[in-house]
């Protein structure tokens, strides 16, 4: 091996050194074309550790010192507490084959400053915390005999790091070579030294800094994934709780829907006259005696039997059959039911009340017959127009001048609260409502009384007569659409409104509210005549003129003759 001296102190310099030194020459030469004395050049290697990493060591260099044992210079001693010197070195290449010339020596570069191995160490790789870092922790790979786990090194061969500065494309980085190696101590396995105060920590398992990170943060998934485990049971057992609690009885989960029977102690209830079967059921709902409304009108409505007013005595707790029987066993034996429908003339009126009071229909004529110790007008015949429609119950047992007295009470108070006070008044409204209730449909009652009104006014179309075909068959006592022109002109009817002008001699049925209502209060239009001309819609179309009235009597007749037998 050649031996290249820099002519300071005797040191040898490697190929790389000599390379760098090379290149510095070069550059100053370049920069001013002046050359500066080598001693100058060779002092300023240290500090130009660029220009060295430049020159990649090649596979015909060996970082060994290029000086051969012979003649090596004696290194000065250095102080106490010094650590060794990490030097960048370089193999000589292998001599030229006979008959080939001997290449050039390539430039090379002055020593650079010494850094320990330890703070190396320290900068790139933290040191872990058993005192040494895996071989494979950052791509070194294992000397022939590496340190079997336990195992220490002797403390008198302290290790020195010789790094090699290499670019990152260099192919041994890629491939895993070694990028340090041992100054001294041949066939140890990793690249850091240690000290005796590290020898102790040999026999414990290591782990490198990848290993603990990774580590910790597995524990820290693990954590996390418990707590979304029972996060999770707790959110779907409060929604569980929730649905029990709050939607739950809304679905009818856990309904209670009757009790199993018999009960216990004493409630009394009392139905009003006029009360509904759901009204019923709730109350009985709210007291206790039933567990359900619902299931309670299923089976009253099943048992056929009729609500009737009346102090019904009941137990808590109760099964709804059992309540049911309550109502059937005492229910009919309290009160009576009477139903009657708005239009109904004064004999059918008295007929449904016999019906369902048991009196006799003779008992009850009688007593129509004399109206004035009811209270009503003194042109009333009979109690026609004031035996006001809807449903009653009666006690069992009144007398027929008590039934009456309740429906014409009911009619009165009906046109008093419509502001018409005076008895008089009352009986001609109570006419007009019965025409409107016989001649129209519900929508139209306010409509038609007004032009009843029109058509009491003085005229030249109608001459004051209303021309009502209901008030005529009134008076012949049937009740049908058509007229013969005989039994128009007949004056002898009373409630003949085509040959006698004005209101029938009295109303001519039972008139309902809305009925009355349309009356007190008929709509102002300049309609004179009116004609249903659907039987079955109650369509009815109205006209200021007869010439249009006549035009919506055709549409009647056509209905008619599409629908036999209807219009008799």
């Amino acid at each position: 091996m050649s031996t290249h001296d820099n002519g300071a102190g005797g040191m040898p310099l490697t190929r790389r050194e000599l390379r760098a030194l090379e290149r510095i020459r070069s550059e100053r030469a370049e920069t001013d074309g002046s050359a500066a004395p080598f001693d100058q050049e060779l002092a300023e290697l240290p500090r130009r550790r660029d220009v060295i990493e430049r020159f990649p060591l090649t596979d015909d260099d060996d970082d060994d010192d290029l000086t051969t044992p012979e003649e090596a210079p004696t290194p000065a001693p250095e102080p106490a507490q010094a650590q060794p010197a990490a030097r960048l070195v370089e193999p000589e290449a292998e001599p030229p084959a006979a008959g080939t010339s001997a290449r050039e020596p390539e430039p090379m570069t002055s020593r650079i400053a010494p850094v320990p191995a330890t703070a190396h160490a320290q900068h790139f790789y933290p040191e872990p915390e058993t005192g040494r870092l895996h071989a494979l922790a950052h791509g070194h790979r294992g000397s022939a005999h590496p340190l079997q786990r336990g195992e220490t090194k002797p403390v008198s061969q302290p290790t020195v790091v010789v790094p090699v500065v290499e670019p990152v494309q260099d192919p041994a980085h890629e491939t895993g070579t070694a990028h340090e190696t041992h100054a001294e101590g041949p066939g140890h396995a990793f690249p850091f030294a240690e000290g005796p105060e590290q020898a102790h920590a040999a026999a414990e398992p290591f782990r490198t800094a990848f290993q603990e990170e990774t580590t910790s943060h597995g524990r820290h998934r693990r954590v996390r994934g418990w707590v979304a485990v029972l996060l999770s049971l707790v959110l779907v057992g409060g929604g569980g709780f929730a649905a029990a609690q709050f939607v739950g009885p809304l679905l009818g989960w856990n309904l209670v829907t009757d009790y199993p029977g018999p009960g216990q102690g004493s409630v009394s209830v009392q139905v009003q006259d006029g009360s509904s079967l759901t009204q019923v059921a709730n109350t009985l709902k709210d007291d206790g005696i039933v567990a359900d409304a619902g299931t309670f009108t299923r089976a009253f409505s099943a048992a056929g039997i009729t609500l009737s007013p009346g102090t019904y005595t009941f137990r808590k707790e109760m099964r709804s059959s059992d309540a049911v029987a309550v109502f059937a066993a005492s229910g009919s034996d309290k009160v009576s039911y009477v139903p009657l429908s708005a239009g109904l003339r004064i004999g059918e009126s008295l007929d449904a009340i016999a019906k369902g009071t048991g009196l006799k229909v003779e008992d009850l004529q009688a007593l129509s017959d004399k109206p004035a110790q009811f209270g009503v007008s003194a042109k009333a015949k009979n109690l026609e127009g004031y035996l006001f429609p809807g449903e009653y119950r009666f006690p069992v047992g009144a007398s027929a001048k008590d039934v009456l007295a309740g429906l014409v009470k009911a009619t009165q108070d009906e046109l008093k609260g419509q502001g018409i006070t005076d008895p008089d008044q009352q009986y001609r409204i109570l006419t007009i409502a019965s025409i409107v209730q016989a001649e129209a449909g519900r929508a139209d009652y306010p409509t038609v009384a007004g032009a009843i009104m029109n058509r009491l006014q003085p005229n030249a179309q109608t001459l004051g007569y209303i021309q009502s075909d209901a008030t005529v068959t009134y008076g012949l006592g049937r009740k049908s659409y058509e007229l013969t022109a005989a039994e128009k002109a007949d004056k002898s009817n009373p409630y003949n409104t085509y040959a006698n002008q004005g209101l029938p001699v009295g109303p001519i049925g039972s008139p309902g509210k809305l009925a009355i209502d349309g009356a007190a209060h008929p709509k102002a239009s300049d309609y004179l005549y009116w004609v249903t001309i659907n039987l079955d819609t109650g369509e009815t179309r109205f006209a200021a003129t007869l010439e249009e009235h006549n035009k919506n009597v055709a549409l009647y007749q056509q209905w008619c003759s599409a629908n036999a037998g209807r219009c008799q």
